[in-house]
């Protein structure tokens, strides 16, 4: 079988704080997850059985991000950007992450593969 995985995208401009990041990075796993779940039960199911690979990578800014969510949503990966409820470090409706996948690694390492680990 194909390696599956899931990637996580952080915007790097907004100097969360350590816990911020964890947290907006866990929103990310799991709108996306749900997504796939609903595009492809067998592959998420897949992802769910062979240790949920996960990699967290950044990005500069919001604009970057955007760049690589409507990438994916064209060629029809499973995705989603988190935008914050405001209650803490950031104005709500700012967007700070985007989740991708699970889905075949080949797809999402089309887009992430110049992208720098968090």
């Amino acid at each position: 079988m194909e390696e599956i995985k899931q990637v996580i995208v952080i915007r790097k401009d907004l100097g969360m704080g350590v816990g911020k990041t964890a947290a907006q990075a866990a929103h990310a796993s799991m709108l996306s997850y749900a997504e796939a779940a609903k595009k492809d039960p067998e592959m998420a199911k897949a992802w769910l059985s062979t240790g949920q690979k996960k990699i967290v990578l950044k990005v500069d800014d919001e604009a970057a991000l955007e760049k690589l969510y409507k990438a994916f949503k064209y060629e029809k990966v499973p995705c989603a950007l988190v935008d914050d409820a405001g209650l803490t470090q950031l104005p709500p409706g700012t967007t700070t992450a985007l989740g991708v996948g699970p889905d075949l690694a080949a797809r999402i390492d089309r887009f992430t593969k110049p992208l720098k680990l968090l």
